[in-house]
């Protein structure tokens, strides 16, 4: 990874968000209040949250919106909202991504909706950035499901390794709040940033330089072909429409074709 700031600008990112946050007398509706200003969502299917009426309700604010909606897959752990790491054979992971993809997929096909790509969550989307044959596992999986979705993981070398490995399509994730280690994997242990100014500069940076902030006070090379925005965040409407003021985001979908020079 390089410290130094070479030129090497971005011209096309996604924003993305997490819907269906919620179960039953649980609810998250300020994610929703994201809606206006990202270009896709990842909808979450039943396991670490989200039930059938809060599933179908993110959809069709999905569709009201018109924003790429994809499938926000987690371990089944509604207790701990996915954010403990499970033990699972290479079958069970296969059977708990399809259980989840194919629900989701099912339900969108009702509102005239498709299923572009699929996110892991919590302590799942970790695993995945950091074991490769897990990750490989979860994209076989997603594969399976449909060769035409988009694998979306962390920014870093094993998120690209997958896709070469499993030939499917991923988008690289990056975040504005959090602080990344040199060789660019995010560190888990940085409090999240909740300044706004100091966010949007790290966005330009991003922009400019495809570079982001490291703990050890220089800047790290990153590819990122989507930035996650959490709702949970103090200033997240703040953040997420400053945002979209400097860049208007486009789908990874969209990003993909822009490259191959299909549109302009």
């Amino acid at each position: 990874m390089q410290d130094t700031l070479e030129k090497k600008s971005i011209k096309n990112i996604d924003f993305n968000c997490d819907l269906a946050q919620s179960f039953g007398i649980y609810k998250n509706n300020c994610e929703f209040e994201l809606l206006d200003y990202v270009s896709s969502v990842n909808i979450s299917c039943g396991f670490h949250a989200g039930d059938p009426m809060t599933i179908k309700n993110a959809l069709l604010k999905a569709k009201e919106k018109n924003v790429v909606v994809g499938a926000h897959i987690g371990f089944d752990d509604i207790q701990g909202f996915g954010y403990r790491p499970m033990e699972l054979s290479d079958e069970e992971i296969e059977a708990l991504v399809i259980y989840q993809v194919g629900a989701l997929m099912s339900f969108a096909k009702t509102f005239k909706l498709e299923i572009e790509h699929v996110r892991p969550h919590g302590a799942m989307y970790k695993m995945a950035a950091e074991d490769f044959n897990f990750a490989c596992n979860i994209a076989k999986a997603v594969k399976k499901c449909s060769q035409w979705l988009v694998y979306y993981g962390a920014s870093g070398d094993v998120t690209a390794k997958v896709g070469e490995y499993i030939n499917i399509p991923v988008a690289q994730e990056v975040y504005l709040e959090k602080m990344y280690n040199v060789d660019g994997t995010v560190n888990s242990v940085a409090k999240d940033n909740e300044n706004t100014d100091i966010s949007i500069q790290r966005l330009k940076t991003l922009l400019n330089y495809s570079q982001v902030s490291n703990v050890e006070g220089g800047k790290t090379f990153v590819n990122a072909d989507t930035i996650h925005f959490s709702s949970r965040l103090s200033n997240a409407v703040e953040l997420v429409k400053r945002a979209k003021d400097i860049i208007t985001p486009v789908p990874v979908n969209y990003k993909n074709v822009y490259a191959s020079g299909w549109v302009e």
